[in-house]
């Protein structure tokens, strides 16, 4: 590739080159960002600062599962382990996972901490609820 260079007060301002030349180099930059981006992302799992979460976990989620009984359930706990952990019932954990009561923050917060999740991964809205 042998590009056009354009001058400006005798220094380079500009380099011309065929179409083709530039989509090949659009696209190599592209693959060079999610090259890096993918190796951020192994650095991230293996410093434990990342999980890498099943496809059975986000489909179950994606098809409306209760969030709270979905990590539950991933995280290997029963309802009373974890009802037990954030000193509720085991009731209660099961009213929330049914969508028949709607969790304090408090305790929403309790079982973010608990299940290792952001709050927001668990946070169910009435609009969320009804679409289930």
């Amino acid at each position: 590739m042998k590009p056009q260079i354009i001058r400006k007060e005798g220094k380079p301002e500009y380099a011309v080159i065929p179409y083709d030349e530039y989509r090949r180099l659009v696209e190599d930059a592209e693959m060079l960002a999610d090259v890096r981006d993918f190796d951020a992302a192994g650095k991230a799992v293996a410093a434990g600062e990342e999980e890498l979460i099943p496809a059975e976990v986000v489909d179950r989620l994606l098809d409306g599962e209760n969030p709270v009984r979905v990590w539950r359930e991933y995280r290997g706990l029963s309802a009373a382990d974890l009802a037990k952990a954030c000193a509720v019932t085991a009731a209660a954990i099961s009213q929330i996972e049914s969508g028949k009561r709607q969790s304090s923050v408090a305790l929403l917060k309790k079982i973010a901490r608990i299940l290792n999740v952001d709050l927001d991964t668990l946070a169910v809205t009435e609009d969320d609820s009804q679409a289930a």
